[in-house]
């Protein structure tokens, strides 16, 4: 960089820097919003060429914090997410100058008609909306195998703990791996089954799964509207929180949003330092720790005696009955088509398709560009009738309903008189997605290799309160996090 005072802010200051520590240096004028989002267009400009994680910047980024920078003098703070700069991916929707894709090509010169109710609320709070992050194409509902984080118009995206050697993670890959990069201040993902919390685990993130109904879903390009959410991903659990705030609410357009009871709720007064003390916290290990290596487990184990010493109560080895289930996908097999089409159909009319069937015959006539991996998963789903009236949708829906809650999370809750379920990396999340239950994945360690390693915190509807006090406590007791070395 030309300017050596932004220099030497982006070597010495940004790379892990808070949203807090972001407002402190705006606040007293050593910053602006406007050098901000210079450092981390910088950042990406200089790191991302590998990694592949950021898929577009917002042109207007550099004018929009200029004008909240002369907001802040003239008026003051919008909110804790004034002037600073949050990347979001590219299934939610921006009515401005980038495009909404879902990863795909077919929709790459897509742009929205309306913000999402998430962008809505980013510029409400005077947030900077840097750009989109790349991501597994149709959230991973495309083809079986499709590799982690690849997408059609974005191509893949990689690990910045080992590109190329770990995994980076389900869908919201492109959003884990450039926060974990530092190439903006948190960002937003979204999760059907396991993608924010998988991702946050690989990148040595903090992401957040909230309660189905905690974030409007409007505008967000979906899978199934029984599991589809929107969550923060970032580094620190006070900066999840501080997005979670902003992000939080009730929509008339999104009726699942009408049983949030937190609507004005300040989540940021549950981070507590000792957050685990008292807690009862039940340790999920059978059914969940067979897929984890055993130096990933070593760095688990380790993270379980925080816990044992934090003042928690805690009880190990506890028993979920539905662990061992043969889980199905129907669910959203039978729910992605009608959500899908009824998205598309409200694209602007130059948009080349408007159904599933459309989407599948597109990638069909473009196959070399399209269907590296195939698309099972589309044409599975284009079989169902689109109406949801089929006797064998209403029986997955309703076996994952029971299995996930009474027989799943709420069973472990009450049977064990738990305040919270700790889950070995993300193991689990399937269940705590069929209920639409919250969960908190953050960071515990690296492997020997340096392998980033997670666990998460789940808990019944709307128990994001106590999963808070309880992830921000171990955070506390831990900080493990460390920056990627970039090359």
């Amino acid at each position: 960089m030309e300017n050596s005072r932004l220099k030497k802010l982006h070597d010495e200051w940004l790379e892990e820097a808070t949203i807090q520590e972001m407002q402190e240096k705006l606040s007293s004028g050593e910053l602006t919003s406007k050098e901000l989002v210079l450092l981390y267009l910088h950042r990406i400009s200089t790191y991302d060429k590998e990694i592949n994680s950021v898929l577009e910047i917002n042109p207007d980024a550099l004018q929009i914090a200029a004008a909240l920078d002369t907001e802040r003098e003239e008026t003051g703070l919008r909110s804790p997410l004034h002037g600073i700069p949050i990347l979001i991916k590219d299934n939610i929707d921006t009515k401005d100058k980038m495009h909404t894709s879902a990863g795909s090509l077919v929709l790459k010169d897509s742009i929205a008609l309306r913000d999402s109710y998430v962008a809505e609320q980013l510029r409400k709070a005077g947030a900077v909306i840097l750009g989109k992050t790349n991501m597994t194409e149709w959230a991973n509902f495309m083809a079986l195998g499709m590799k982690n984080g690849y997408s059609s118009r974005g191509g893949q995206v990689l690990n910045p703990y080992g590109p190329g050697k770990f995994d980076v993670g389900g869908s919201s890959s492109g959003s884990g791996a450039a926060i974990a990069a530092n190439f903006a201040a948190a960002a937003v993902g979204t999760e059907t089954s396991g993608s924010i919390l998988y991702p946050s685990c690989l990148n040595s993130l903090v992401g957040m799964k909230p309660t189905v109904g905690l974030i409007s879903r409007r505008g967000i390009i979906p899978i199934a509207h029984t599991q589809d959410t929107a969550g923060p991903m970032a580094r620190t659990v006070e900066d999840a929180v501080t997005l979670l705030n902003v992000l939080n609410g009730r929509d008339e357009e999104d009726p699942i949003t009408g049983t949030n009871p937190f609507e004005h709720c300040d989540f940021t007064k549950h981070l507590l330092g000792e957050g685990l003390k008292g807690k009862r916290i039940g340790i999920a290990w059978e059914g969940f720790i067979d897929s984890i290596r055993e130096d990933q487990r070593k760095v688990i184990l380790a993270a379980l005696d925080v816990i044992k010493s934090s003042g928690a109560e805690v009880v190990e080895n506890i028993v979920i009955p539905s662990a061992k289930v043969k889980w199905k996908y129907d669910v959203l097999i039978y729910e992605f088509k009608p959500d899908l089409n009824a998205y598309l159909n409200g694209l602007h009319s130059s948009v080349p398709i408007r159904t599933l069937a459309d989407l599948i015959k597109f990638n069909q006539n473009h196959e070399e560009s399209m269907l590296k991996y195939g698309q099972a998963v589309l044409l599975e789903s284009e079989a169902t009738n689109g109406s949801l009236t089929e006797e064998a949708y209403f029986k997955a829906l309703e076996f994952d309903h029971y299995h996930a809650t009474v027989k799943g999370i709420d069973y472990a809750l009450k049977t064990y008189q738990l305040d919270s379920i700790v889950f070995p990396r993300e193991e689990g999340s399937h269940i705590s997605a069929k209920a639409g239950y919250p969960t908190i994945a953050v960071p515990v360690g690296y492997t020997a290799d340096g392998e980033p390693v997670g666990i998460t915190f789940a808990g019944t509807a709307y128990s994001e309160p106590v999963l808070i006090e309880a992830a921000y406590g171990f955070e506390q007791l831990t900080l493990v996090r460390r920056p990627p070395v970039l090359e």
